[in-house]
């Protein structure tokens, strides 16, 4: 497999042959105000520019979006992806949301959906924030749901992106159920102002490399969105002083990884 990291956490990955394009964010760069009550919201998302053309990222065989928040699904990516393009989304909700913008080849993902021959998997147990946060309606209701998604095929090995959640008992079992090769983590330690970590951070890194010794772990969502708080440097140093860095790789914007 070939995994281009985009920026934030757009991935573009050939797997077993066809190109998947992961939770696009297409905006130029300051085209959004930063989340409110979120850490450092005065900064305008997303923080750097494409680094490539988005013509280029066009071009996939199918889309996956594993929710609805604007860095992850944005106005540019409603705009300008085709409508027929085929694209899984967590549940039922997101569908209909997706179909409301146009969009007319839509699957929800399942424990065992395929396309032409890989196996996708909706991952379990993940939370877009602590139990804290979830306790505050309002909150709850605004961090949502958020999926990861296993890919399997026979020439391929097991990749598992984890999607926006924190480490917590559910995802670790899931991690371990899978037993995934590679794993592309968001490590950016996003924060709400009051409420605390949002998606992972370097310790999460570590805790899943003892989890999973074996795989190959790709930390992304760093340095492009105003609450992400831990930079890429940051986290070479943690991962180099716990001596698993070469278990951990942290691509830059464009950069691929052949695993």
């Amino acid at each position: 497999m070939n995994i281009t990291h985009i920026r934030n956490a757009t991935q573009l990955i050939t797997y077993a042959g066809k190109r998947f394009l992961i939770d696009p964010m297409l905006a130029p760069k300051d085209a959004y105000p930063g989340f409110p009550g979120t850490a450092r919201a005065e900064i305008r998302n997303p923080m750097v520019e494409l680094p490539f053309a988005v013509d280029t990222l066009l071009d996939v065989d199918a889309v996956i979006v594993t929710h609805t928040h604007d860095d992850h699904w944005d106005q540019y990516a409603i705009e300008l992806l085709a409508k027929d393009k085929p694209i899984f989304v967590q549940h039922e909700h997101d569908a209909q949301l997706l179909q409301s913008q146009g969009f007319t080849h839509l699957t929800v993902l399942t424990d065992s959906s395929y396309f032409d021959g890989i196996q996708l998997s909706k991952t379990h147990g993940g939370q877009h924030g602590t139990d804290r946060a979830y306790a505050v309606p309002e909150l709850a209701e605004r961090l949502g749901e958020a999926c990861g998604v296993v890919f399997r095929h026979p020439d391929e090995k097991t990749l598992l992106i984890a999607g926006d959640t924190i480490l917590r008992p559910e995802v670790a079992a899931d991690l371990e159920l899978h037993q995934p090769d590679v794993v592309v983590l968001n490590a950016g330690y996003a924060h709400v102002i009051g409420f605390g970590p949002i998606i992972m951070g370097a310790e999460d890194v570590l805790n899943v490399h003892y989890l999973l010794p074996q795989a190959r772990i790709l930390a992304v969502h760093m340095e492009a969105i105003n609450h992400c708080l831990l930079t890429r440097s940051a986290l070479r140093e943690y991962v180099d002083a716990n001596l698993i860095g070469d278990a951990v790789t942290i691509p830059q914007d464009g950069e691929s990884v052949i695993v």
